[in-house]
């Protein structure tokens, strides 16, 4: 058995992985932590493999990073005795038409490429004669042959977890089927390197209550809200499946707030309405209060006309429409109709296109319609208080020309989740959002705001399901086990061709069309399926929770569709409208963004408890007892431009007719890196690349998100005059200043 000992600095000072970039409070002291990595030699059965060619795409992991500082990054460290020999592992992103590909329960998955350099020839080390990779889970079972290596660059391949070990050892044969020559090189992925801190956190906090069990079951009281801290903020409703911190944390540097309902009427919700608008039309819509009944809990929240989600839209391509928007909250607000390339005046941004519509005031839209597509429409004031307490409803735009291939039923559903508390809705903070740092995760998740949804189908039946996240922070993994799903668009239409797809990886914001048969009588389930983290423990779990059910009766769908919907269309259209935009996939990037963010003012040990967890995509909350006291005033997360302008100073200036190149990096060195879903408004963009390699199933798009250590480059089409802003869709970054300004002139 080989150990490997680490001594880490963890800490937001630590220069060599903040390289520079505004992420270091200076003065903070964090003890070094020793990590023992044990790496046993185990006698498993391997699984055949074989290295490739490495696959196209820029390297993640440019030498000289420093370890640890990238969550698709790992050293492949060397025995004591071979110093010489350097090595980097890359967790090169799987292609998805999602931009983040997972398995059906929602493991990352990535290519594995291996850079060494340094090493001597095998025979030098003793009776060798290749060199050989191994994969293993983090306990070192399941050994699989992953190729014979040696200096350069080499594709191993997929492995079947998502937390892993890499070894690479010298063998008599490159065709060697189980390890038993000497070890070389071994690494351990970025997600199985968590939280070493939390040993230091436990020291320097010693006499605090331990942890929660980790064989706590999820069923078991997951959300309760414990005692209230000072100034009036309870403590964040605790799930069983995460730890508490072993620590004290303050209250937000904000006061606590809830809706005001003094003097308002205050509705009984009721569900969300059809309603069919044709050219010249007008719809009255007004935000108001409403009480709700979810599950066996009532709450008062938001409602457009009483209603949730707000009134369904449905409209024909080209159309033109008026809404006269009446504010009856205790908020200003005002509307966004997301993904429309609509007049700028009309685009609902406070302090760019309008002024905020003030309590009792209103406020009349214009729309138009140029592009099919399912879109939504939220406000543009407070999204984390207003959005989460109900204001969202959709707009379904039905093609002006060819029509799609028919189904037996269409189902337009808004996914969302809701922070409950046990006197309502969890507080906000009255003067910067609360949970700055990763945004709020609720603790009841909803479809078309009900706990649980109800469909009920023929045997045979093929749905089409128009599917937009309304939640603040949540990506959902959503799958329905037993019916197999067809991608067929997004945000502003369809893809250039259909696609089968195990789950539907869909980020704030972002929309999805999918299609699903179901071929046989019973119960499916609709379900979201992720890797929950826990911060504390450093543990990761699968986690399925069900969202909603489908039943299926004995009777046969008519007519019978089973053979057009086993057909992938590839669409012409589609793709001879992306053509001409082609020319600029390969044209010097036009402008940089930079994602990243900044704190001020926390402890030494917040800071210590925050650093290194390495995930690119985070499923939950896996620290609320951290996230939550953190507001606007302690986190500002950035965009920042080439020429080092950062949110809203940067301002960018564009004519009608301009098709621009965007480079956006997420910086993987920050204090707590994350995904973040990008909108743009006002216009629409085919994403080129991510790391490098070409998007081979293009679509238009308006939000598309970035996992963190991860880049991407987008095609942005400039057809529309105006002011406009782009953002990160988290409504708690956004409200910490996370949006940067374009004007496109005619």
């Amino acid at each position: 058995m080989f150990i490997v000992m680490k001594a880490i600095a963890r800490s937001q000072a630590v220069e060599s992985l903040a390289k520079g970039r505004g992420a270091v409070q200076r003065g903070h002291r964090v003890p070094f932590i020793v990590v023992l990595t044990s790496l046993a030699v185990l006698d498993v059965a391997p699984a055949r493999a074989s290295a490739q060619s490495p696959p196209r795409g820029e390297p993640l992991c440019p030498a000289g990073i420093a370890p640890f500082a990238s969550p698709l990054c790992a050293e492949l460290v060397p025995t004591p005795d071979l110093l010489g020999v350097t090595g980097m592992l890359e967790l090169r992103a799987v292609r998805s038409p999602f931009g983040v590909a997972v398995t059906a329960d929602g493991r990352l998955r990535h290519r594995l490429v291996a850079r060494i350099a340094g090493l001597p020839a095998p025979s030098s080390l003793g009776d060798y004669g290749a060199y050989v990779a191994w994969g293993y889970d983090v306990t070192m079972a399941g050994e699989r042959r992953l190729g014979v290596v040696r200096d350069g660059e080499f594709d191993l391949g997929e492995l079947p977890w998502e937390r892993f070990r890499v070894v690479v050892s010298a063998e008599r044969s490159s065709s060697a089927t189980a390890r038993r020559g000497r070890l070389v090189l071994r690494a351990t992925s970025p997600a199985a390197l968590l939280l070493a801190h939390r040993d230091a956190m436990g020291a320097m906090n010693a006499g605090a209550a331990s942890p929660a069990s980790p064989t706590a079951s999820p069923t078991e009281s997951p959300h309760v809200e414990h005692a209230h801290h000072a100034g009036g903020w309870p403590a964040p409703p605790n799930d069983a499946r995460i730890a508490p911190a072993p620590m004290a944390h303050p209250p937000p540097s904000t006061a606590p707030w809830r809706p005001d309902t003094a003097g308002a009427e205050v509705r009984e919700a009721s569900a969300r309405r059809l309603v069919d608008l044709r050219d010249g039309d007008t719809l009255r819509l007004t935000a108001g209060f409403v009480r709700r009944t979810i599950g066996s809990r009532t709450f008062v929240m938001y409602g457009y006309n009483g209603q949730y989600p707000g009134p369904l839209i449905r409209v024909r391509q080209g159309a033109e429409v008026v809404v006269r928007f009446l504010n009856a909250i205790d908020l200003p607000s005002t509307i966004h109709w997301h993904g429309l390339r609509l007049d700028n005046r009309f685009d609902g941004v406070p302090g760019v296109t309008q002024a905020p519509v003030a309590p009792g005031d209103s406020f009349t839209y214009r729309l138009r319609f140029p592009d099919a597509g399912i879109y939504w429409y939220h406000p543009h004031v407070r999204e984390d208080i207003q959005q989460e307490l109900g204001l969202y409803g959709n707009l379904l735009v039905m093609r002006r020309a060819r029509s799609r291939v028919p189904v037996h039923r269409e189902e337009i559903l808004a996914l969302d989740d809701f922070l409950a508390g046990s006197e309502g809705a969890y507080p906000f903070g009255a003067d910067a959002p609360s949970h700055a740092l990763m945004g709020r995760f609720g603790n009841l998740l909803l479809v078309n705001g009900e706990p649980s949804y109800r469909l009920q189908l023929p045997t045979g039946s093929v749905v089409r399901f128009y599917l937009t996240n309304v939640a603040n922070a949540r990506i959902f993994n959503l799958r329905i086990p037993g019916a197999r799903l067809k991608l067929v668009g997004a945000d502003l239409g369809d893809l250039e061709r259909e696609e089968w797809v195990e789950s539907v990886v869909i980020a704030p914001a972002e929309r999805y069309i999918v299609e699903a048969r179901f071929d046989a009588p019973g119960e499916y389930a609709m379900v979201n399926a992720v890797q929950w983290l826990d911060h504390m423990r450093g543990s990761v779990r699968p986690a399925v929770d069900t969202m909603g059910m489908i039943t299926v009766g004995r009777t046969a769908a008519h007519p019978d569709l089973g053979a057009s919907f086993a057909t992938l269309r590839s669409n012409r259209d589609v793709q001879e409208e992306i053509a001409p935009f082609r020319r600029f996939f390969d044209r010097p990037v036009d402008h940089t963004l930079t994602l990243g963010m900044r704190t001020t003012g926390l402890s030494p040990a917040m800071v210590a408890m925050l650093v290194g967890v390495a995930v690119p995509l985070d499923w939950n909350d896996a620290m609320p007892m951290m996230n939550a006291p953190l507001s606007g005033k302690d986190v500002t997360w950035t965009l920042t431009d080439e020429r080092g302008r950062e949110n809203m100073d940067i301002h960018w200036r564009f004519r009608v007719g301009d098709v621009v190149r965007i480079r956006l990096r997420n910086d993987p060195a920050v204090t707590h890196a994350m995904a973040h879903p990008i909108h743009f408004h006002g216009q629409r963009f085919l994403v080129a690349s991510r790391n490098g390699v070409p998007n081979d199933n293009l679509v238009w798009k308006d939000t598309a998100v970035l996992p963190a250590g991860e880049t991407m480059e987008l095609i942005l089409e400039l057809s529309n005059p105006g002011d406009w802003m782009f953002h990160c869709h988290i409504a708690e970054h956004l409200g910490t200043g996370m949006m940067g300004l374009m004007t496109v002139t005619r």
